[in-house]
């Protein structure tokens, strides 16, 4: 499942995190690289223990915290805080699949990562190439979003970035660990929960449509849900 978060983050919040990372210290991506992604991966990344990134990081968070689309289509369990990436013309990241386990940075506390999300930084018409390409099932992907939009998408996709041939693509990423683990099964909640919304806009709360499959949702969430 692929999903579109229009205007996750404002303008002015979008302006702000450039604005720090304009003055910021960026080091090779490959510091977060896995064995794997090594091979095909080639950006720059702020590191996470850089005290402003961190207060970027939170920021994003609370960007997070106010999306009910984000919260419906992830149904997020822990997320790992954002980090922030930059590639340059000449920069590109082959095709790869993101490492199943991560490490909350200070705690040492382990997720699993489920869901991966790029919030895009840059405008669309600020670099050329540097498209999100995301496989599935049904064929390939592309996304290039406008600054302080969101794609989500499922960890376990095969995805790249087409090389930057101008330009720079600017980013913040990171993942969750749904209490969903299955992608089918979160697609279905999703679905649902934006039936239970359309629903709601035409009946009242206590018309027994309304109750019937809002309850449905809860008992399903009850079933499949790890907390």
């Amino acid at each position: 499942m692929l999903i579109t978060i229009p205007d996750l983050l404002t303008p002015d919040e979008t302006a702000h995190i450039r604005q720090v990372l304009e003055r910021t210290d960026w080091v090779d991506g490959l510091s977060t690289a896995g064995d794997q992604a090594a091979g095909v991966k080639k950006n720059l990344q702020v590191p996470t223990d850089n005290h402003e990134a961190q207060k970027l990081s939170a920021l994003v968070l609370q960007a997070l915290g106010r999306s009910p689309t984000y919260s419906s289509a992830v149904l997020p369990l822990q997320v790992l805080p954002p980090m922030f990436n930059r590639y340059d013309a000449g920069m590109t990241f082959g095709d790869h699949v993101d490492g199943s386990i991560r490490v909350i940075p200070q705690t040492g506390q382990r997720i699993r990562t489920d869901v991966s999300t790029t919030v895009f930084l840059t405008e669309p018409d600020e670099y050329e190439g540097g498209e999100l390409v995301v496989k599935d099932t049904y064929g390939e992907h592309k996304v290039k979003l406008p600054a302080g939009h969101a794609v989500v998408y499922p960890s376990t996709s095969l995805h790249r970035v087409t090389p930057v041939t101008k330009g720079s693509r600017w980013a913040s990423f990171f993942w969750a660990q749904s209490m969903i683990r299955d992608d089918w099964q979160r697609h279905m909640m999703y679905d649902l929960d934006q039936s239970i919304m359309r629903i709601r806009g035409l009946l009242p709360d206590d018309d027994p449509a309304v109750t019937g499959i809002t309850a449905h949702y809860h008992n399903m969430i009850r079933q499949w849900a790890e907390v």
